[in-house]
């Protein structure tokens, strides 16, 4: 295969991977409601306190990953996801950042870490996404967080949609989205680093998509399940 080929099929795979935006939960009903500032603040409330499985899950998804992955620099590399998820003292890291959001809108940290308000359908994907990274091969759950690639305009859309829409909300407790900012286009330049190193095969490329195409199912799904539980109407 000459260089030539070889890089315009690797384009075309990234462009693949890219295509998969267009499947990403920004365009959800629930997520557009909350950015046009139409939600509740019971929504509001019930959206943080059932995203927190999800921000709790990620750092033992990334381990599955670390558990994996027989490439030391790779591992390296990707341990930072758990330090910026877990911190690497107490009162820091992402799950703090998340725990100080549900306080800034008027939930205990309580009722947050005990997952009373933690719907079944949201239970149900976050775990399918744990267990995909746990028995799937390694470079295919790398690929499955490219969700991260569409990330940053979603958060800073959400971030500036919040500080006009939800005044309500104590600004301090928005830090996870600016954290956000500057961590996820650094995930995602490295993810897309291994998995177009590791993916040469048409096999291995559409597996890649396929596990991209599933998380963002997954981040669907999480949605779907929050929107249709709306207690307080």
């Amino acid at each position: 295969m000459t260089a030539t080929l070889a890089a315009t099929e690797t384009a075309d795979f990234v462009a693949a991977l890219r295509a998969q935006a267009l499947r990403y939960h920004d365009r959800h009903p629930f997520s557009r409601r909350m950015n046009e500032g139409a939600l509740s603040r019971g929504e509001i409330r019930s959206w943080v306190a059932n995203r927190f499985y999800y921000q709790a899950n990620i750092p033992r998804k990334d381990a599955a990953i670390l558990a994996n992955c027989p490439d030391r620099e790779v591992r390296r590399r990707w341990i930072r996801r758990i330090h910026d998820h877990d911190g690497t003292a107490e009162g820091e890291g992402g799950i703090e950042a998340w725990l100080r959001l549900g306080e800034a809108v008027g939930l205990s940290r309580e009722e947050v870490e005990d997952e009373r308000h933690v719907v079944p359908g949201v239970r149900f994907a976050v775990d399918a996404y744990v267990t995909f990274a746990r028995t799937r091969p390694w470079v295919e759950a790398v690929a499955s967080s490219l969700t991260e690639l569409f990330a940053p305009d979603l958060m800073a859309e959400r971030l500036a949609a919040f500080e006009r829409h939800y005044p309500w909300i104590d600004p301090e407790g928005l830090a996870y989205f600016r954290a956000r900012l500057r961590q996820a286009p650094r995930d995602s330049e490295h993810a897309l680093e291994v998995v177009t190193a590791r993916c040469r095969t048409p096999d291995q490329r559409a597996a890649a998509v396929a596990a991209l195409s599933f998380k963002c199912d997954v981040l669907w799904s999480m949605l779907d399940a929050i929107d249709s539980s709306r207690a307080d109407r």
